[in-house]
């Protein structure tokens, strides 16, 4: 039996950054539209909800404890957003540079990359892309000021919520986001998702479901 042991080298993991962000508007239809690059980003945050304990009690003591759904909801920061950004936050473009706010919300897909490192390659050891699927964003608030001595860009920021996909079809429960790190999965399977995502020169950037990412990052098995 092997003794454990802690900070070994190479061992000494961390997760910085966030880059890369590439939003998909959902179209009427329901499906996702092509990718566009978010230049500005500065954070994406997570804080899920839900999963809270409901005990029952019989008998005079603790029965059982049922859980509620947990969601994925989170905020989203930037300097600034894609155009097609504008119909997610509830604003329709009426002529070139003219827009009308107060309407529908456009939900949205996500996509964005940290880092991560370790004590001997630092920022170089890897990667992690992040999905969010069914995301909403709320009405946010918007601070202009008068520019002084101590300038500042505006930073925006944006509440989301998700609506779950159901994944019942590969036994799963339903969830509306994945996370992929690169250092886990075979080459050949980076390659195809980030070529996704991403796009390439022959290939529009595009959302694959959480279905397709799960499958094109299978491991091989040799028989």
């Amino acid at each position: 039996m092997a003794k454990l042991l802690w900070d070994q080298d190479g061992q000494r993991i961390y997760e910085t950054g966030t880059s890369k962000g590439v939003l998909f508007p959902k179209t009427p239809t329901g499906l996702y539209d092509t990718g566009v690059a978010w230049n500005g980003l500065v954070s994406v945050k997570k804080s899920n909800d839900g999963a809270e304990e409901s005990p029952l009690y019989a008998d005079n003591m603790k029965y059982l404890s049922l859980t509620s759904a947990e969601n994925l909801k989170g905020s989203i920061d930037a300097f600034t957003y894609p155009d097609e950004f504008e119909a997610c936050d509830g604003s329709a473009a009426i002529h070139p540079g003219v827009y009308v706010g107060q309407q529908n919300r456009v939900p949205f897909g996500l996509a964005y990359s940290t880092i991560v490192g370790n004590d001997t390659l630092g920022n170089a050891y890897g990667e992690k892309i992040h999905l969010v699927y069914n995301a909403k964003v709320a009405p946010a608030e918007r601070a202009y000021e008068t520019v002084n001595e101590d300038p500042s860009a505006i930073t925006f920021s944006w509440e989301y919520s998700t609506t779950p996909v159901d994944l019942s079809d590969i036994g799963l429960s339903a969830s509306a986001g994945i996370t992929v790190a690169k250092n886990e999965v075979s080459a050949e399977a980076w390659t195809e998702l980030t070529a996704a995502i991403y796009g390439t020169v022959e290939e529009e950037a595009h959302l694959p479901s959480i279905q397709e990412v799960i499958a094109m990052t299978q491991p091989v098995v040799i028989p």
